[in-house]
């Protein structure tokens, strides 16, 4: 399983977004790593988040590869996640920040 962390500013993602989101990252996953993704959601709380010293609308996923990976082939996992996340819940590139880490 490849860990994937999710946070998301409450009340921006509801049920049937989440359930798609968790479909599709658990796909990019499979395709990326071939192993599927062992995903934890956060929801941040109304006043937990700030961006700018305003009210956050951002979110942040994280994966951490099994392998590492060269840069080129990271760049390309980033976008396919940005595009994923950007697709389902109307964000702009702004407002989704999206890492891949090496495993530790």
């Amino acid at each position: 399983m490849i860990p994937c962390i999710c946070f998301f500013q409450d009340g921006q993602i509801d049920g049937a977004r989440r359930a798609a989101l968790t479909a599709q990252l658990d796909a990019f996953s499979r395709r990326a790593f071939d192993a599927p993704a062992n995903q934890t959601w956060i929801a941040v709380p109304p006043g937990n988040g700030f961006t700018e010293a305003k009210p956050s609308t951002s979110s942040i996923v994280t994966f951490q590869a099994d392998t590492a990976l060269d840069q080129p082939t990271r760049i390309r996992l980033l976008e396919e996640i940005c595009d994923i996340w950007m697709a389902e819940t109307g964000c702009s590139l702004n407002e989704i920040v999206a890492t891949v880490t090496d495993p530790q």
